[in-house]
């Protein structure tokens, strides 16, 4: 083998690609067929923003310094920063081999934007602000997309009502992108071709209602079914015409971020906090949906606060590191341990025991960079998502704070290992951190240290 083609679909779960689905993708289930395949284990958390960068370069969220769509500036109370590929310190997969004269085509794998140079091409992936910025490179590609490709998109709204209107932009954004990524492959020389469509995350937060009966607002509605399955077989079908541009050596790598399953609500932690004595604010007047910046908050007698999102970030307000920290250093380690068993002990909307996930970054990772929150909080196994807006009578919502959302992140994504030319048929789980090792041993690379994983399994019966 001497070139690789890596198609990330992002938020593909086995319970759909593998099991509910799968004789409705011929060209996926023929590739896991001769093939080898399995369930992928992400990283936590398992978010989109750090995953794909994990893939990338073989390092922890805690390396890379990323945990999630926005980053706390300094110790800031209100201050956030988006990721951006400027907080990447590590090589990324085309760095490395762009250093050994190999050529990478790189599209829409988070996150790209700003654009950085590589040896190859590069398009900047869904947190780009708008079309109006630069987001190739070189920079002339951009006005070729432009002209080619006018209605080519970085994301969709999918947090909205208008369940039609979405579903036909998220196929009319995965069309633009698969057909540009064929005209790439076609017409432009690479050794690497990394692509990621976003479509399938979005598919799965608007429109897992439809194809899920357990789900606890599950609609039964013939049409919203017939579309969602539609999607998953055009991008088959797009798989299938990529797949068909390669030759016997290359190989050929199918891959999501992390999986998805039904959410059974959202969670409003910092009402939790406020109950249990830990935020304090000066109004109990609040509109529901009010976020922290919305209120006044009493920092001078706060304990602790917390982000929302698929988990829950909780951030204590410590002496000396926030400008009005109440907890004095030496007490920081038994608070957190109270909060801990405080937060495992909730308990579901009828008394249900959770099986929540509470930890210190220094527990998962090695190394902790960046602004890291001081507990990741995955309430009820990640079937519940954290809510971190305020006013509401109750702390459970049967919906996301933040506009209607179907689904929630699970730890398991995709991943199949394709040759033309190898019958392989296996299966062999594997986790996110073998994928880097696998794509350098495509190149013969063999001197990068610090990596976690390996090479996958399968690697030995598809060579």
């Amino acid at each position: 083998m001497n070139k690789l083609l890596v198609i990330g679909l992002d938020c593909a779960a086995p319970s759909i690609m593998f099991d509910k689905l799968a004789d409705q993708l011929p060209n996926i289930s023929k590739m896991r067929e001769d093939g080898v395949w399995g369930k992928l284990r992400s990283c936590d958390p398992p978010i989109t923003v750090p995953a794909w960068m994990v893939m990338a370069t073989g390092r922890t969220p805690g390396e890379l310094g990323l945990y999630g769509f926005r980053s706390r500036e300094g110790n800031s109370y209100n201050k956030i920063k988006i990721p951006t590929s400027r907080d990447v310190k590590y090589d990324t997969i085309w760095d490395i081999i762009g250093k050994r004269n190999k050529r990478s085509i790189v599209i829409a794998v988070p996150p790209s934007y700003p654009p950085r140079p590589i040896t190859g091409i590069l398009v900047t992936d869904f947190l780009t602000p708008g079309k109006d910025k630069e987001f190739t490179y070189p920079p002339g590609l951009k006005n070729d997309i432009l002209a080619k490709y006018p209605d080519y998109e970085f994301d969709v709204k999918f947090r909205k009502p208008e369940k039609e209107k979405i579903i036909d932009e998220i196929y009319k954004m995965t069309e633009t992108r698969f057909r540009m990524a064929l005209d790439f492959m076609r017409n432009k020389p690479w050794d690497l071709f990394f692509f990621v469509e976003i479509g399938i995350d979005r598919i799965h937060h608007a429109f897992w209602r439809y194809i899920d009966e357990k789900h606890h607002l599950y609609e039964n509605n013939p049409l919203m079914r017939e579309k969602f399955v539609n999607y998953f077989k055009m991008v088959d079908r797009y798989v299938g015409e990529m797949v068909e541009q390669v030759d016997e050596d290359t190989l050929v790598m199918i891959v999501s971020d992390h999986g998805a399953k039904g959410m059974k609500g959202a969670f409003a932690i910092n009402e939790w906090l406020i109950k249990e004595g830990y935020l304090k604010l000066k109004s109990n007047s609040i509109k529901p949906g009010s976020s922290l910046d919305e209120v006044e908050v009493d920092w001078e007698n706060t304990k602790a606060w917390a982000w929302g999102g698929y988990y829950a970030r909780v951030f204590l307000n410590i002496k000396g590191r926030e400008e009005k920290g109440v907890i004095d250093p030496q007490d920081v380690r038994k608070e957190i341990e109270i909060l801990k068993e405080k937060l495992k002990s909730i308990k579901g909307p009828n008394g249900e025991t959770w099986d929540t996930k509470v930890f210190e970054p220094e527990e998962k990772y090695d190394v902790v960079n960046g602004d890291r929150s001081d507990l990741f909080v995955y309430f009820d196994d990640l079937n519940w998502r954290a809510a971190g807006t305020l006013g509401y009578e109750t702390m459970y919502l049967l919906e996301n704070d933040t506009g209607p959302d179907d689904a929630v992140h699970d730890y398991d994504g995709i991943y199949v290992l394709y040759r033309k030319g190898k019958k392989v048929g296996k299966i062999f789980n594997e986790t996110i951190y073998n994928v880097m090792p696998t794509m350098l041993d495509v190149f013969s690379v063999r001197k990068i240290t610090g990596l976690k994983g390996k090479v996958m399994e399968g690697m030995r019966y598809v060579k």
